[in-house]
């Protein structure tokens, strides 16, 4: 019965240290002891909504210091449209710090994802993706490659004045350009610089000789290109104003 007894005590009395700790680490009690009443944002923020992530914070917030869930709220937060990293922390006595770092638009992918300037994939759904940027399209195990040769062949036909804004990758592995004066280019699967660079030493030629536009440019061939050309737009021309003199 003494056994019993003692048994029965030091459950008691372990139960009388352990729930409290426990309240407090789950949130029971303690909220309005120890609230967190300070959010603190840092990063560069330009396309993060900062009333969206303050609204994604506040449920894991009013918890208090101790029971807040941080990995829970850092997960929460790196869903919102346009946060690449999110890294949430707390800080004595009422502070909840989260730091973010935004992608950087660099490419659309295919019809509805975007392409960061770190490589990483994010849709697209939802958020305003600025004008300008380049198309890709490919296995995104080979986003690293069509970034590769979208930086080469852009450096290639810069030569001649001329800027790259499509790359595609087929499921072949054959590349097509799409140049900004209209034109596609037919890479092929092998050699591809090797083919670009053939190409743009006599691409300026090859615009001289031919009034109309190049449409289509096949560079699968071993000793030469495929072109097909369309007539180049017509000019408007406005006539001068004649101006009389006084008489």
């Amino acid at each position: 019965m003494n056994a019993l007894l003692r048994i029965v005590g030091w459950v008691l009395a372990v139960a009388l240290v352990v729930l409290p700790v426990v309240a407090v680490l789950s949130g029971w009690v303690g909220a309005g002891h120890w609230p967190l009443t300070r959010l603190q944002a840092t990063g560069e923020f330009h396309r993060v909504d900062g009333v969206l992530l303050r609204q994604t914070l506040l449920p894991y917030a009013q918890r208090g210091f101790f029971a807040v869930d941080l990995e829970s709220a850092q997960d929460a937060v790196a869903r919102l449209p346009w946060v690449e990293t999110a890294e949430v922390r707390k800080r004595w006595p009422d502070v909840l710090e989260v730091r973010v770092v935004e992608h950087k638009p660099f490419a659309r992918w295919g019809a509805d994802r975007v392409l960061s300037e770190h490589g990483r994939l994010f849709p697209a759904q939802g958020i305003v993706v600025p004008d300008g940027l380049p198309q890709f399209s490919g296995p995104e195990a080979r986003s690293a490659e069509v970034v590769e040769l979208y930086n080469e062949s852009r450096e290639l036909f810069a030569k001649v004045g001329i800027d790259v804004r499509e790359v595609a990758l087929d499921p072949r592995g054959s590349w097509t350009l799409g140049l900004t004066n209209g034109a596609v280019v037919i890479v092929g699967r092998s050699e591809a610089r090797a083919r670009l660079d053939r190409f743009v030493r006599v691409l300026p030629q090859l615009l001289t000789q031919n009034t109309q536009q190049l449409a289509r440019a096949d560079l699968r061939y071993t000793n030469g290109f495929a072109l097909t050309w369309k007539p180049a737009p017509a000019q408007a021309y406005i006539d001068a104003p004649q101006v009389q003199g006084n008489t």
